[in-house]
């Protein structure tokens, strides 16, 4: 078997095909979380513990600036898929085409507006001043290359809608290499400081997005690719916006109210800021399961739904979802076991190990849950349903968790401990994934995302 050919999820057992297909995107997801966690460490061991601070306090705006290639690459995953499945060439070839197109234009936007509300929105945080200069130089590096980092995450999409997971895995493998090389030159050789943890970025974004263009270009055997499936396709642009647009409206809306949480995260100042970054790299890796499982769980859903297989769906649906939680409950195991080793490589200060070990434990077993969410959301995706992950998102990341973290907070104040408790935050981050698990097992037996097949 070629494993750099699209493979075809609507044979053989669905779990066997779940998981080959995941392991490598697994790997994957890994390779491309060492982006942020190799910078984090490497500033925080080379700069210091604020410019550590500064990196984590730029993700937030970061991520708001995303959603437009967030909302693509999800219209793009789920039209590829069930147009795959349903072995529609023409299609397949314009939906593609479109995607390309789209995120260029998304590129080009991002890289105008990006600079421009960059420092209003750091000020508008009330982020630190020793650290908002080097906050505003990283974004705006970021963005200058952002381009890089969208036809990747675009491209990447459309080679696992095809069932390819292994080729954008070797490409991410070597960018992520490339990345953490031109780290240690940049900052470590070069004193470049947050400024060379951004440029080392950006240059590994472009030579893996690269890779993915190149490797499509080669696939003539499945679709096509020349300049007239890359002029704008009303029909398919605009259906890749009206699946993608849930997505990028959720990612929205939570990268909003991550912005609005930084801000009660900024006022505990900047040590707490630190810890938060700590965690936040740890839980990204903790996470990757969730994410790879839910990606899988989407190519799989459209690919079978598309070749009208309910009953893979259905079956792989549920063997998926308790695979996933079991490499969670794992995870979870090792956070409890090592977790100051975990939080040691980041920082020499025990205090700041104390703390950001402590705010890990309150995440520890939500992980579980998260399973749930993702798979079954996954699915829902795949079936062309977009709109009920979102409100389950929105409901859970924006309407419980911002007033939970608020009030928490506010509760817990004393005279010892006048900004409140700061483990509030963690606290009401697990509270709102338990109830997003639980809305999302209740919407997806009552089974509506059924009918949403485009194909």
């Amino acid at each position: 078997m070629n494993i750099f050919k699209p493979v075809d999820m609507t044979k053989d057992d669905p779990v066997k095909s779940i998981l080959i297909f995941t392991i490598p995107m697994l790997i994957g997801n890994v390779a491309q979380q060492l982006y942020n966690t190799v910078d984090s460490i490497i500033v925080g061991r080379f700069v210091g513990d604020n410019a550590l601070a500064a990196v984590g306090s730029a993700g937030p705006i970061l991520n708001l600036m995303l959603v437009l290639f967030m909302g693509i690459a999800t219209g793009a995953s789920i039209m590829v898929a069930q147009y795959f499945g349903a072995r529609q060439r023409d299609e397949l070839s314009r939906t593609i085409g479109a995607c390309i197109t789209l995120t260029v234009i998304a590129s080009l936007f991002i890289m105008v507006i990006g600079p421009l509300i960059t420092r209003p929105l750091l000020k508008m945080l009330n982020t630190p001043s020793s650290i908002l200069d080097w906050c505003f130089d990283y974004l705006l590096i970021i963005f200058m290359g952002i381009s890089g980092g969208g036809l990747y995450n675009i491209l990447s999409g459309v080679l696992r809608g095809l069932g390819d997971s292994v080729s954008a895995l070797i490409y991410l493998l070597v960018a992520t290499f490339l990345n953490i090389v031109l780290d240690f030159v940049f900052v470590a050789w070069f004193g470049m400081g947050v400024a060379g943890v951004a440029w080392a970025t950006i240059i590994a974004q472009f030579v893996s997005a690269f890779l993915c263009l190149w490797k499509l270009t080669r696939m003539k055997e499945t679709f096509d690719m020349d300049r007239r499936y890359l002029l704008p396709q009303g029909e398919y642009t605009s259906r890749l916006i009206r699946l993608g647009l849930p997505s990028g409206i959720t990612q929205a809306i939570f990268s909003m109210s991550m912005i609005v949480v930084q801000s009660l995260t900024n006022s505990f100042g900047e040590l707490f800021i630190a810890a938060n970054v700590i965690v936040m790299r740890i839980d990204g890796f903790v996470m990757l399961p969730a994410f790879s499982f839910g990606s899988a769980m989407t190519t799989f859903a459209g690919q079978n739904i598309g070749a009208g297989r309910m009953d893979r769906v259905l079956e792989g649906a549920k063997k998926g979802t308790l695979a996933a939680m079991g490499i969670s409950a794992f995870l979870t195991a090792v956070i409890l076991l090592l977790g100051r080793h975990l939080m040691a490589i980041f920082t020499d200060t025990q205090e700041l190990i104390t703390l950001s070990n402590n705010m890990m434990r309150i995440l520890a077993v939500g992980y579980i849950l998260v399973e749930i969410t993702q798979c079954l959301s996954g699915i829902m995706r795949g079936a062309g349903d977009t709109v009920t992950p979102m409100w389950i998102s929105i409901i859970s990341s924006v309407l419980l968790r911002i007033p939970l973290a608020y009030g928490l907070v506010w509760l817990t104040k004393t005279p010892e401990l006048p900004q409140g408790d700061c483990a509030m935050m963690f606290v009401s981050m697990l509270i709102s994934w338990s109830c997003g698990a639980l809305m999302t097992l209740y919407l997806y037996r009552k089974g509506d995302w059924k009918e949403r097949a485009i194909v």
